[in-house]
């Protein structure tokens, strides 16, 4: 299966409704909230990681990132048909190399205390805890833990470097069976 990565548009936001209910439940955002972050000041990242499916391209999973010297994660969500395949890796990646190219030292993200899965999934990516929040997600009474990725300057991987991903333009592609991680 061949996973890109594009910028997210308005035309997937019913696919994006689809998957918030799924994975987010009381929690989701709203269409209004993502087309407002869609269509806000320049420093919003928004991608979808897209398959081809027998209707044309699927949306399996999407994210998206306030960018500057402090970057925020806004959410990361992949359907959980398509999880453990590498694809919120793929996608947290994505945000860290955007927050990097906009001159981000830090990025920041809140994740559900209860997700293990997804914990683990930002620490593999250079994520640390720093904090909890207590009662965040206010729809499920849960507590958020803060996590930071502290970042440094560089060019990045290209090509075989970067594990079998190879950038065109704006779309990344990841090829073949890439591994297992929690997303």
């Amino acid at each position: 299966m061949d996973v890109r990565l594009r910028p997210l548009r308005e035309s997937d936001l019913d696919r994006v409704m689809e998957l918030e209910v799924q994975l987010f439940g009381a929690g989701a955002w709203s269409r209004g909230a993502y087309l407002e972050e869609l269509t806000r000041a320049p420093g919003r990242t928004y991608l979808a990681a897209v398959v081809d499916g027998p209707g044309g391209e699927l949306v399996v999973g999407y994210a998206g990132l306030v960018a500057g010297t402090e970057a925020q994660v806004m959410t990361v969500g992949v359907d959980a048909e398509h999880r453990r395949r590498g694809i919120g890796r793929l996608l947290v990646d994505a945000l860290l190399a955007d927050a990097r190219a906009h001159g981000a030292r830090t990025v920041l993200l809140e994740v559900r205390a209860g997700d293990a899965g997804a914990q683990r999934l930002y620490a593999r990516a250079g994520f640390e805890p720093i904090g909890r929040r207590r009662n965040y997600y206010q729809a499920e009474g849960e507590d958020a833990v803060v996590m930071r990725a502290r970042l440094t300057p560089s060019p990045g991987p290209v090509g075989a470097e970067a594990g079998g991903a190879a950038v065109r333009g704006r779309e990344q592609v990841r090829t073949g069976q890439e591994e297992a991680g929690d997303a």
